[in-house]
């Protein structure tokens, strides 16, 4: 009708971001949470371990004045860390396969059942909870055996 008056007159790609941004501002705060979620789960991770190896340092220390070198008390403390980590990241992997059948209206571009999302965020979270890992481990690995015998 062009008798009809216009109320707003924008540009498409206002019509646009006024129509995205609320939807925006969501997918960046959910972003936002769940990079301080992986962040949460890397200081956790690695307190843990933390306190498992100060709780077993006379074990280590035994172990080392036994034979063990240092790659065999990395290696004890990463395994131990890396049950930890798989458990988590199947749980995790499961819990996002059925969590995002209830956000489907936030995801743009990805199928809520999209495999490669699923890899590369297990993937993410397995280097992060790694490198958690591996600080424990490399503290572990310089004990001093003596120091950790004399101190029982």
């Amino acid at each position: 009708d062009p008798q009809q008056p216009i109320e707003k007159l924008m540009p498409l790609e206002a019509i646009r971001d006024e129509s995205i941004g609320p939807r925006r501002i969501n997918a960046m705060l959910i972003g936002s949470f769940s990079l301080l979620a992986l962040v949460i789960a890397a200081i956790g991770i690695a307190a843990v371990l933390a306190f498992s190896v100060s709780a077993r340092t006379n074990e280590i220390g035994i172990r080392m004045s036994l034979g063990a070198n240092s790659g065999m008390i990395q290696r004890m403390v990463l395994s131990e860390g890396g049950v930890l980590l798989v458990v988590g990241l199947v749980l995790g992997a499961a819990g996002a396969v059925l969590t995002t059948r209830f956000i489907r209206g936030l995801l743009y571009s990805v199928a809520t059942d999209d495999p490669v999302t699923v890899i590369g965020v297990s993937a993410l979270m397995a280097l992060v909870g790694l490198t958690a890992c591996w600080i424990p481990a490399r503290r572990a690995a310089k004990i001093d055996p003596q120091l950790a015998i004399r101190g029982q």
